[in-house]
């Protein structure tokens, strides 16, 4: 097949698994064609089955806000024409379904089909999908859509909460290369961040308020009280000062590192004992997920996906939002024994394999067959 993938082309978890999965496919013998602002951050290799085309956005005084819709649907238009695209399937809702819609009405006038697979994410629909202002058009685009598959089935079922959606809506998990999640090198170089008595914390995400930064590191301070341990703050945004006033508040500076972003995630992982994603919301987890597959067990709270990919109890702890007593006292129970904690690593890496992306993508490659063959029919 030669398909189309729209994402964002950025750090976030969508166009990670957008790229992820486009170079997946790419290895089975399809050929893609992603067309976004900019190269996707994993796309670091170009190939005869990779190919990436960038939508430029013409600066018109006129304008007030360039419209990315217009030269994005611009774009995709005069791609399927020059290589056959056979498919397009578009991350988010808004604005790459509106745009892929109105490209393939474009091409309709011009006697070309062309199905459109919209991949449902989270923001897309829990915030900015569901202001009043957007939701006639994210509707709209959802029931546009050929196919629709959501990241979890929390997301699923939020969606068809907050809209009146016609389609049906395939669960197609996010997913992970646990090939690439292998440690190619042996020295971790814990002892760079930690004494050998020391557990190490982790958490990794763009410090967003949902985050709630500061339940992190308010159980990171129960957790030391209780036993030796360091706290790794990977990530930049909104949250970081307030976080970095309140570590030194609770006088804790010496014990909490923040690593800003980092490329070495895998590195982070690997020394780290348990993850803490205590977040308000998460249409999936991807972060927590990444965690496991390096056997990280996970403390997380139970909203959105996360109960879909954190098993309470066997790869970490499930706690309500806010509820920082009970996370403290989970995290205490795994870290404070070797042996605990050792087969909570174990569980959280046999987790992770069920999302391995060798038994998602085939999930996504039916999807695309049989969206293609019904529209082929119509």
């Amino acid at each position: 097949m030669k398909i189309g993938i729209v994402c964002y082309p950025t750090f976030g978890g969508s166009g990670v698994v957008a790229t992820e999965l486009g170079l997946e496919l790419s290895k089975r013998g399809h050929e893609i064609h992603f067309i976004t602002y900019s190269q996707p951050v994993r796309l670091e290799l170009l190939s005869s089955n990779v190919h990436f085309h960038e939508v430029h956005v013409p600066e018109y005084p006129l304008f007030h806000y360039q419209p990315y819709e217009l030269a994005l649907s611009s774009k995709l238009v005069d791609m399927v024409k020059l290589y056959g695209i056979e498919l397009l399937h578009v991350h988010y809702a808004i604005p790459h379904a509106y745009a892929a819609y109105m490209a393939q009405q474009m091409l309709k006038d011009e006697g070309i089909s062309i199905p459109i697979v919209t991949t449902l994410h989270g923001t897309d629909i829990t915030l900015v999908g569901s202001h009043p202002f957007y939701k006639p058009a994210v509707t709209f685009s959802i029931n546009k859509s050929d196919a629709v598959t959501s990241v979890s089935e929390s997301l699923k079922k939020d969606t068809l909460r907050l809209f009146d959606i016609k389609k049906e809506i395939h669960v197609v998990p996010n997913f992970i290369d646990l090939e690439k999640q292998e440690h190619n090198f042996t020295d971790c170089q814990r002892g760079m961040l930690a004494d050998e008595n020391e557990r190490i914390i982790t958490h990794i995400s763009n410090f967003r308020e949902v985050k709630r930064i500061p339940d992190v590191i308010k159980i990171f301070y129960n957790i030391q009280k209780e036993l030796p341990a360091k706290l790794m703050l990977v990530g930049e945004g909104p949250e970081k000062e307030g976080a970095e006033l309140l570590v030194e508040e609770l006088g804790i500076s010496d014990r909490v590192v923040f690593l800003g972003n980092s490329n070495e995630i895998d590195r982070i992982l690997c020394f780290s004992d348990l993850f803490l994603l205590p977040s308000k919301t998460e249409s999936f987890g991807l972060a927590a997920l990444e965690a496991m597959a390096s056997g990280v067990p996970v403390i997380s709270t139970n909203t959105g996906g996360l109960s879909e990919v954190n098993e309470d109890g066997f790869s970490g702890y499930l706690s309500d939002v806010g509820d920082v007593k009970d996370m403290s006292e989970n995290a205490i129970k795994i870290l404070s024994n070797t042996d605990t904690l050792n087969s909570f690593k174990a569980n959280a890496k046999a987790q992770s394999k069920k999302f391995d992306l060798r038994n998602i993508v085939p999930m996504y490659e039916a999807i695309y067959e049989e969206t293609l063959k019904k529209f082929l029919v119509h």
